[in-house]
């Protein structure tokens, strides 16, 4: 969802995380289909069976797979978080539990064969796909702690995502419309303070009021059947978010104003350590 993202600046290796998209691992499920299909021909069913759990092993490691690679994508291209949980060292076990339950039991292979093919397997994907990120990136933002201000965005963000999906059943495209600029510039907001996490200070009323607030008025309105609200109250709905609108695109100049502002106090002191 486009007006959920942050404004992403990917780096080169977070791209390549973006475009591998974890389909490669989705290659293996192939020959597992075309055996599941010969063993049902041949109605060897305790084949059958073996390569069906030989399937789902494998596609649940690649849909993991997937996530890992989703996470850390974010990680690359987030500000401020947490380093991810360790899917991608999950998913490389999960492999090798794969690897050789494919080829010892589904595949009637010796297991000191099967051993070193799911080591490979491992290993092979680690190559591959690299590790785990380790460090959190919580830069040091003064007084305010890091993990408060993930916390607080993170809240925030989720109340942007209910009235998204209250707008699902809202009807009226004048009042639809003004709930998408609305949720968007909240969201810019929020993008805002990630990238300069400081501006929390200035900005924390915004986030308590006004995007509670927006989440609430949604909320109560879709709690109602749109047929039963008469134009009155739909009009005054539209004025609350045109007035929020307005706030909004208040509270974006307010944050570049106090960046500026931060920019010039950096730019006085340096000069006053040149001349000194």
């Amino acid at each position: 969802m486009i007006s959920k993202a942050k404004r992403y600046n990917p780096t080169e290796e977070s791209s390549r995380f973006k475009l591998e998209n974890g389909k490669f691992l989705y290659i293996f499920l192939a020959p597992l289909f075309l055996s599941i299909i010969l063993a049902l021909i041949k109605q060897n069913f305790s084949l059958f069976l073996f390569d069906i759990l030989a399937f789902g092993l494998f596609f649940a490691t690649a849909k993991l797979n997937t996530i890992a690679l989703n996470r850390e994508y974010e990680y690359h291209t987030t500000t401020l978080t947490k380093a991810p949980k360790p899917f991608k060292s999950i998913t490389a076990t999960l492999l090798g539990i794969s690897t050789l339950f494919t080829s010892w039991i589904a595949g009637g292979q010796e297991l000191f064969l099967s051993v070193p093919l799911s080591l490979i397997s491992i290993v092979g994907y680690f190559l591959y796909y690299g590790f785990d990120p380790k460090d959190d990136k919580l830069d040091n933002i003064g007084d305010i702690s890091a993990e408060f201000v993930i916390e607080t965005l993170a809240t925030a963000r989720g109340k942007l995502a209910e009235v998204e999906e209250g707008m699902k059943k809202i009807n009226e495209k004048e009042l639809h419309s003004k709930l998408r600029v609305a949720v968007d510039k909240g969201y810019e907001i929020l993008n805002n303070i990630e990238d300069d996490p400081k501006d929390l200070r200035v900005a924390r009323k915004f986030i308590v009021v006004y995007i509670d607030g927006i989440k609430k008025v949604t909320a109560s309105y879709i709690a109602m059947d749109e047929k039963d609200i008469d134009s009155d109250t739909k009009e005054r709905f539209s004025h609350l978010l045109s007035d929020i609108e307005r706030r909004f695109k208040k509270e974006i100049v307010r944050l570049k104003e106090n960046d500026k502002f931060d920019l010039d106090v950096q730019i006085d002191v340096l000069q006053e350590q040149i001349k000194n």
